[in-house]
């Protein structure tokens, strides 16, 4: 006789079976805030880390005209010829770096440009060191694969903002180490690196053989004067860095998600098996729009930062004078991220300001260790907006 088949007995929870790393991931605190509040009528949004204007039409026109003219197939797993020259053509204006196209791969954003950084450099069980608070997403890019962030504070007072001490970073170093992560411009604290700590970084990579990711993308949202500081400025050819960039913030293509690394051209068999194995490559149309952007767009970039550069001075002109804010106006990026005096539950302020001043913030518990004292405010927004915004908040300080 044949055996009878077994039955097939459904598990309890189909959770019980996924992978630890990715259940362990966090909820994002923002998305939290913007469920509770975007459907009110009213709200004035400056949770999310963009800004009101929409990507301009001679962008989106390109894109127009590459759809039409059938670029619909398979392309270039490492950019198509024509962007990647762009993009060689524009880091070499703002930096005086070499043009070379062949340093240059394009990605489906600039949070899949970290992803690919970090799987170039990380096995599980390593360790990347993260200054700290930070945008949520680079050190969930490390938990993904396995690895472990280890957040390194940020210092602050009400004089010099957010710093990094270079000694602080320096003993978070352990033989696990592998990569060190700098976003500066910083999200959320506007922190901005200056050349002293960039070459102290430097060193530090250079002492104990680590790589290091720079996401600069907003190098440009730099409010003294040109541009920040940049580690293009301080380093060698030899030196381990991969630059993470984004075509998101300068042209206000957040939705478009298109973004690129930049690394020296002997990992350029790497880099495209792993976007290969991932994507396999940005569509074409994108690609043109993109090209357009570098091409026709510092016009625009231009308007975009003096913009933000009115927004900040605005908001922070019209808390600051209530005194219950912990507020530097910030060098860079286009975020305030300050403490309230008396709050101490900055969740439950968030929710609290959708309630009763009907204006988004989103939590500094979002981004991560050092954050729980800080609430941000994106001031990436036209002055009517933002003026409308900085009357209601202070108006709810002096209460």
């Amino acid at each position: 006789m044949l055996a009878e088949p077994a039955r097939f007995v459904p598990p309890t929870s189909l959770l019980d079976h996924v992978r630890p790393a990715a259940l362990a991931l966090p909820e994002s605190g923002i998305v939290e805030v913007m469920n509770y509040g975007r459907e009110r009528p009213g709200m004035i949004p400056l949770w999310a880390g963009e800004g009101d204007l929409p990507t301009p039409s001679f962008i989106a026109e390109a894109a127009t005209r590459s759809l039409a003219a059938g670029e619909t197939f398979y392309t270039w797993q490492r950019g198509i010829p024509e962007l990647r020259s762009a993009i060689a053509r524009y880091m070499a204006g703002l930096y005086g770096v070499p043009e070379d196209p062949e340093r240059y791969f394009v990605t489906g954003s600039g949070m899949q440009a970290i992803q690919i950084a970090m799987a170039l450099t990380l096995s599980a069980g390593d360790e990347v060191l993260i200054p700290s608070p930070v945008w949520p997403n680079a050190a969930a890019a490390a938990d993904v694969i396995g690895a472990h962030p280890v957040y390194v504070p940020l210092s602050f007072d009400d004089v010099h903002g957010f710093s990094l001490e270079l000694d602080r970073l320096e003993a978070a170093v352990t033989p696990r180490t592998r990569v060190i992560f700098i976003n500066s411009p910083a999200n959320p604290t506007g922190f901005v690196a200056s050349h002293e700590v960039l070459r102290g970084v430097l060193d530090i990579a250079r002492r104990h053989g680590l790589w290091i990711i720079a996401d600069e993308i907003y190098g440009r949202f730099y409010y003294e004067a040109g541009l920040a500081p940049s580690f293009h400025d301080v380093m060698v050819p030899d030196d381990r860095i991969l630059f993470v960039q984004t075509f998101s913030k300068n042209w206000a293509m957040t939705g478009w998600r298109m973004g690129w690394i930049e690394a020296d051209p002997s990992l350029g068999a790497v880099l495209e098996n792993l976007i290969q194995y991932s994507t396999s490559g940005v569509a074409a149309f994108m690609q043109r729009a993109g090209v357009a952007a570098l091409e026709r767009g510092e016009s625009f970039v231009t308007h975009q930062i003096e913009r933000a550069r009115r927004g900040r001075d605005i908001v922070a002109d019209a808390i600051l004078p209530t005194n219950r804010v912990h507020l530097v106006k910030p060098p860079g990026a286009f975020y305030l991220f300050f403490g309230v005096e008396g709050e101490t539950d900055m969740r439950a302020l968030a929710l609290r300001l959708v309630d009763e001043a009907n204006i988004g913030l989103a939590p500094g518990t979002a981004f991560g260790p050092g954050g729980e004292k800080y609430i941000r405010m994106c001031f990436a927004r036209g002055e009517a907006q933002l003026t409308e915004a900085a009357d209601r908040l202070a108006r709810w300080l002096r209460k």
